[in-house]
């Protein structure tokens, strides 16, 4: 039987959706092209703007891959290819998928991040949760951005023009997000569901397997971010994450094959 998120449907929708936009890029690239004649660009200097900004996209695809993986293993490869086509990342997808999944946990039916959705009900919830939270953004963007960032300048710029209060919240908001997901690691539950009267564990909790992966990923982009810094790399900063994101996959697949099963699926937080 063929799995309804990878039908024939969704792979019809993916392709009308990725083909607009590609035509809606063409439809943009003509026009500036156009325009930069008409302003006296030369070919030479805008062949090297398109060529740079081509360039720059591969960090950005690099990420967009990673999520497209991490989210296929739940949502399927199609739904996840189409809503990083037009617009999301990482944080955001998982965040919403993940929300959405933990409200349909009541003990009786599997609804956890990592574990394959089965049920088109709650692969529709969870579709419409992760899209609809993502257009409010676009919406209010247009709408309230002049506002916002002329109130927001005005509370986060000081006399001198530095934003460092800006910067304060900027740091604080990442470094609680990072340290939800190391507390997950280190002390996170496996969600379960009631089998023939007993408990069992449908996701994956803190463990060897997990502090595994988060050692190698803090390893990998320390490693990178001070090599960047020293180096003054600056056009490989946005492929650090990406980068720490594989290696902490690939640790996890060597660990899977080269430790014994008692030990590379131990965890210590196994149920909820």
């Amino acid at each position: 039987m063929q799995d309804f998120k990878e039908s024939g449907f969704m792979y019809g929708l993916a392709a009308m959706v990725i083909v607009f936009v590609i035509v809606q890029s063409l439809f943009f690239l003509i026009r500036a092209w156009k325009h930069g004649k008409e302003v006296g660009l030369t070919t030479a200097d805008m062949k090297k703007a398109v060529t740079s900004s081509a360039l720059f996209t591969i960090a950005p695809a690099v990420a967009i891959f990673a999520t497209v993986i991490t989210l296929s293993s739940t949502l399927g490869i199609v739904l996840p290819w189409i809503r990083l086509s037009v617009v999301g990342n990482l944080q955001y997808e998982v965040t919403a998928a993940q929300a959405a999944l933990e409200s349909f946990r009541d003990g009786t039916s599997i609804a956890v991040f990592g574990q394959n959705i089965a049920d088109p009900k709650i692969f529709a919830a969870v579709s419409w949760v992760m899209t609809i939270g993502v257009i409010l953004s676009l919406i209010l963007i247009p709408v309230f951005l002049k506002k916002i960032q002329s109130k927001v300048g005005k509370v986060t710029n000081n006399a001198s023009g530095e934003n460092k209060f800006g910067d304060i919240i900027s740091a604080a908001t990442f470094i609680g997000l990072i340290s939800a997901f190391i507390g997950n690691a280190l002390a996170g539950t496996a969600p379960t569901i009631k089998e023939n009267g007993k408990l069992k564990p449908v996701g994956v909790g803190a463990g060897v397997m997990s502090v595994a992966v988060l050692i190698t990923s803090v390893i990998v982009v320390v490693v990178l971010q001070a090599l960047c810094k020293k180096f003054k790399w600056d056009k490989f900063e946005p492929f650090v994450m990406p980068l720490g994101m594989f290696a902490g996959m690939g640790m996890a697949v060597l660990l899977h094959y080269v430790l014994p099963a008692e030990i590379s699926t131990f965890e210590w937080r196994p149920i909820v």
